[in-house]
């Protein structure tokens, strides 16, 4: 803040509070993380202007400042889903199937819906509602074909002054006619969305092929064409999910080396590109993705729920050629908004597959680590002076179990692995969005 700057508007808060300085998986927690047991935070302007101890930040503040207080609670930089879809949300715990099956019988049908713009602005209504109850503060999100759902999308995004990142689903066979666009239609459509909502406010658009299957190579060239144009936006999409998924990429694009290699060679690879998933993955693959740049989602819940297998964090975190992974729920696949939720289901997903993922990690994945992915560790993912202020207020005895649970914690780490175990949308005290609360749990 300049020192001229007028000090109207600053807020504050006090309780214990965690963010991260760098990555757990290639360093050890106590480098990589700031731990207070006491401290106030201070924002203005929606940014964070000064974090610290307690005891060294109450002095500096005038009296005008009312600070506020959270006992028995841990402010957090806003948690971040690297991967969701918005207009599944109506067919959350839609089950009994695999993945291909799923879209078929309940996905395309339900994203038929979205040509009512009515229903896209009260479903967009609903899914920000979830992510602030969450503590979800940015998300990477997958909108539908049609462009209106889009609209509906980042209108609910700038209302609530949030730092979203959306596009407009490509797809142009493999799907109901009613749902498909064409390669040129998509490009046309998709260019003229750029220009209406992207770098407006806080707001990113990302180029979004469904999946390789279900798009043309002439979609797939068209969308490396639209990125080179506007290379500020990101891309995101789909990859290697599921074994049949795998086999039927292989069979549409017999010429390439991969499934990787599909979105290679359309230029849809590198930093600002996000892929969920990513669960069959050769380690030639896992090479190209870390030398590019291109980031993974893992998503566990969705992976547990349709059966796809078990994301290989050891492979991805490979400190010979690390990737750079962001935490996603995928909804509706995935089965709930809460990242606590997620990050249980993470362990669960490393401890099936003879792994660990401890507490500090999986923080990590939901914060920085997510950030990280989307290129956006500079605005957020972190709680320190020039920040974007979204942060989350975690009750660390939200449940009459945990308050119970936590009495026998004696560290840091155990107290992180109680929350994120027993914990779900009950734990969010406080969700602020630029500086302002834009949720608060009843007292």
């Amino acid at each position: 803040m300049a020192d001229n700057e007028v000090d109207a508007g600053i807020s504050a808060i006090r309780s214990a509070a965690l963010s991260f300085t760098g990555d757990p998986f290639a360093a050890t927690a106590e480098t990589c993380m700031t731990y207070l047991s006491d401290a106030i935070l201070v924002m203005a302007a929606g940014r964070i202007r000064q974090f610290g101890p307690a005891d060294e930040i109450l002095p500096t503040l005038g009296p005008e400042v009312t600070v506020e207080l959270y006992p028995d609670s841990l402010i957090l930089p806003g948690f971040i889903d690297s991967h969701v879809h918005y207009p599944q949300i109506q067919i959350i715990g839609a089950g009994g199937e695999t993945l291909i099956d799923w879209l078929d019988k309940y996905t395309f049908i339900a994203e038929q819906a979205y040509d009512d713009p009515d229903h896209a602005q009260q479903a967009a209504h609903r899914f920000f509602d979830e992510l602030l109850r969450n503590g979800t503060t940015t998300a990477a999100v997958f909108c539908t074909v049609r462009p209106g759902s889009v609209d509906a999308f980042f209108a609910e995004a700038q209302k609530r002054a949030m730092r979203m990142i959306g596009g407009k689903v490509l797809m142009d066979r493999h799907a109901p006619a009613a749902l498909t666009d064409t390669a040129q239609r998509g490009y046309d459509e998709s260019k003229a969305l750029i220009e209406r909502w992207h770098g407006r406010d806080r707001l990113h658009y990302a180029i979004t092929p469904r999946f390789a299957a279900s798009s043309t190579p002439e979609q797939l060239k068209a969308a490396g064409a639209l990125w080179r144009e506007y290379p500020t936006t990101y891309v995101q999409s789909h990859l290697a999910e599921t074994q049949a998924e795998n086999e039927w990429v292989a069979a549409l694009y017999p010429d390439r080396a991969g499934y990787f290699d599909v979105y290679d060679h359309f230029g849809l690879i590198g930093e600002r590109s996000l892929y969920g998933h990513g669960i069959y993955l050769s380690e030639a693959e896992w090479q190209r993705i870390a030398e590019s740049g291109t980031a993974i989602a893992h998503c566990p819940t969705s992976n547990m729920f349709l059966g796809s297998g078990l994301f290989n964090i050891g492979a991805a975190k490979n400190p010979d050629r690390p990737v750079r992974v962001g935490l996603a729920t995928d909804l509706g696949a995935g089965t709930s908004f809460s990242m606590l939720r997620t990050m249980a289901a993470a362990y669960n997903v490393a401890r099936l597959g003879g792994q660990a993922l401890s507490a500090v990690q999986a923080f990590y994945l939901a914060t920085r680590g997510a950030a990280e992915a989307l290129m956006l560790d500079d605005k957020i993912g972190s709680l320190a002076p020039g920040m974007d202020a979204d942060l989350i207020v975690l009750d660390l005895k939200s449940t009459p179990l945990i308050a119970y649970r936590m009495q026998f914690t004696d560290t840091l780490e155990e107290a992180l692995f109680v929350q994120m175990t027993l914990g779900d949308d009950r734990a969010i005290r406080a969700t602020y969005i630029a500086g302002d609360v834009a949720y608060e749990r009843a007292r």
